[in-house]
């Protein structure tokens, strides 16, 4: 029977975290009462408490980490004291959580539903990054003692966990392997693009700014998430494919934004490349709308090549071909949908870009195969029977 769900993620806030979000409206239409955790945003999801469309949101302030390892230590500790609090005044507030579900990164997180499980809730873990192969792709400092703690928590995590949700195959893999959970306790609910969201408009050819073809990369802009390599391709582009015929926009904010920019600069193409930072969904559909070619320069490194994009997906919900890296999910995910380029190889990023380019037809192609693979078995409609199959699998034990 469904019962009372808390729900922590540090990551993002919600209902921005649209993967969260999803989960939360599938479990209160399953007829549990959700509670979720997770930080203040800086310009929208600001109130501390809110309760949106039947979900309860309960918020903390949140400083983001800058520099090193430090940093974040710095601001997983604040975020972890902020969750311990509000999920005591929570259950003396509301009583008893049912099934506690904690969303990483961080790792951290196991210990608040540790304290929920003594009260009786079962542990349901969210594993949406391999934290290890994280810290390796983030940092570049190797099997150091840091990168053996973040192993020691993520074992720890494992351990504590009734049931294991992963967002792909690879991770399910891993929850397997390194975990040791039982086959039977890890489920795959993959995340999927919220196709209310994304619905095509008229492309606007304005938005081109003179050229004949816009390309365009959405999502977070961080030291993993190869903005450089979309850079240094769209150089190669000009520079030895010998194309100018271009404008590209670059949609989203992150802990490199103002490198990037500063490298677009570096590389001459200031001119033909815009980043707009963060903007309003309206606005977005009509980037991806008008767009020709839309770009997943994620590198291959040990994070990347098992983790699934949530970009490609949004490339497909729009009906978008797609450039990538050759890496193992993003074939998993895109398939036909899109180009693969060896890995981290941007001269041929490029190459595959030009030939895209010229093929209006084969884009075309490409992108209805992107839109069948959303509506079918990339849904949310499979992820949301299997997040509830998990659900049933944890409360199960404690008939």
């Amino acid at each position: 029977m469904p019962g009372r769900a808390l729900i922590l993620v540090e990551n993002l806030s919600v209902p921005f975290d649209r993967r969260v979000w999803q989960e939360s409206t599938t479990l209160r239409d399953a007829g549990w009462e959700v509670h979720v955790i997770c930080p203040q945003g800086t310009k929208r999801d600001t109130e501390p408490y809110v309760e949106l469309d039947g979900v309860a949101i309960h918020r903390y302030p949140l400083r983001a980490a800058t520099g090193g390892p430090a940093g974040y230590a710095k601001e997983y500790g604040s975020a972890l004291w902020h969750t311990y609090r509000l999920a005591r005044r929570i259950v003396k507030t509301v009583g008893k959580v049912d099934v506690v579900h904690a969303c990483n990164p961080p790792d951290l997180l196991y210990l608040v539903a540790k304290m929920l499980k003594r009260r009786g809730a079962k542990f349901v873990f969210d594993q949406h990054d391999l934290v290890p192969e994280l810290y390796l792709s983030r940092f570049d400092r190797g099997e150091d003692f840091l990168y053996r703690a973040v192993c020691r928590l993520e074992r720890a995590t494992y351990r504590a966990a009734d049931v294991v949700i992963s967002t792909n195959e690879s991770y399910r893999d891993m929850a397997l392997t390194r975990g040791g959970m039982p086959s039977d306790k890890v489920f795959v609910v993959r995340s999927a693009p919220a196709v209310e969201r994304f619905q095509r408009v008229a492309p606007e050819p304005e938005l081109k700014k003179g050229k004949p073809h816009l390309l365009c990369y959405l999502g977070v802009m961080g030291p993993q998430d190869g903005v450089d390599y979309a850079l240094r391709s769209l150089a190669a582009l000009r520079d030895e494919q010998g194309r100018t015929d271009w404008h590209a926009v670059f949609v989203g904010a992150g802990d490199t934004f103002d490198e990037m920019v500063a490298l677009a600069d570096t590389l001459g193409l200031a001119d033909q490349v815009e980043f707009t930072g963060r903007i309003p969904d309206a606005d977005l559909v009509r980037y991806l709308s008008t767009a020709d070619v839309c770009l997943s320069p994620d590198p291959k490194n040990p994070l990347n090549d098992v983790s699934t994009m949530n970009k490609v997906m949004e490339y497909m919900a729009m009906g978008k071909p797609i450039v990538s890296f050759e890496l193992r999910e993003a074939r998993v995910s895109a398939g036909p949908a899109a180009v693969y380029a060896r890995a981290n190889d941007v001269s041929e990023f490029a190459k595959l870009t030009a030939q895209l380019m010229d093929d209006p037809a084969g884009r075309a192609r490409m992108g209805e195969i992107g839109v069948t693979r959303v509506a079918g078995s990339l849904s949310w409609a499979h992820s949301s029977e299997a997040l509830r199959a998990a659900y049933e699998s944890a409360i199960s034990d404690a008939s």
